[in-house]
């Protein structure tokens, strides 16, 4: 299946395409210039496999949470190449995908995006399987969310923080948890983060969207809905 996966949930942009035998990828820390570089990469990467945008069976992008507008450019770009062809979407949740890659882990998996205002998106997996919702949480929150997962499962097991801004929520959970339980994801250090364009291409087949007026899922309100009073 030729699939092309876009990554644009945090500041590191990230793409894969693939033709079913072979993958291309691209990825830059690129900040808020999603889209000044998203169409230039994806035309790279067409241009590298020999094929062209009609030739997709499948676009796939971030469901959430992430970036209000990363989430929409993501959007906004794969409805735009698979509309026109009638080709399949895909839209898969941000924290899967992350989690995904930590799937062999022994232990908890915590993936982290900084969602500002002193919380982080996140959830908690085990062995690729969620065992929490999608959170928007301080870090107090989410240390009782793996008490109540010990509770529930008679032992402590040990976590893993991963995803791009994993390093920050592992330097506030050791005020609540012992250091010793805690693991950093050694690639997701602020030189050596990276996005989930992989994961999402892997994820993708399981997630095709069935409504075509599908949307991002925001966990939480935009700042202007905020001040709106919405």
């Amino acid at each position: 299946m030729k699939i092309l996966a876009l990554d644009t949930a945090t500041p590191v942009l990230s793409i894969a395409l693939s033709d079913g035998e072979h993958a291309w990828y691209f990825e830059a820390d690129a900040g808020n210039r999603h889209s000044e570089i998203i169409m230039d990469a994806v035309d790279l990467l067409l241009s590298k496999s020999g094929m062209q945008s009609k030739d997709l069976d499948m676009t796939a992008c971030m469901k959430g949470p992430g970036s209000f507008t990363g989430l929409r450019i993501g959007y906004s770009i794969a409805k735009g190449l698979c509309l026109p062809f009638g080709v399949a979407m895909a839209a898969v949740g941000t924290l899967d995908c992350m989690a995904y890659s930590r799937r062999e882990w022994n232990g908890y998996v915590a993936p982290a995006i900084d969602a500002r205002k002193r919380a982080y998106f996140t959830a908690l997996f085990e062995k690729g399987v969620r065992l929490s919702d999608d959170m928007d949480a301080g870090v107090e929150r989410i240390a009782a969310c793996i008490a109540e997962a010990d509770s529930s499962a008679a032992l402590e097991s040990p976590i893993l923080l991963t995803g791009v801004d994993a390093a920050p929520l592992y330097e506030e959970l050791a005020r609540y948890l012992p250091a010793e339980r805690l693991r950093l994801d050694g690639c997701c250090l602020k030189d050596r983060r990276h996005g989930y364009a992989k994961e999402l291409l892997a994820l993708a087949p399981r997630y095709i969207e069935k409504n075509p007026l599908s949307a991002p899922e925001y966990i939480r309100k935009s700042d202007a809905e905020i001040e709106a009073g919405k």
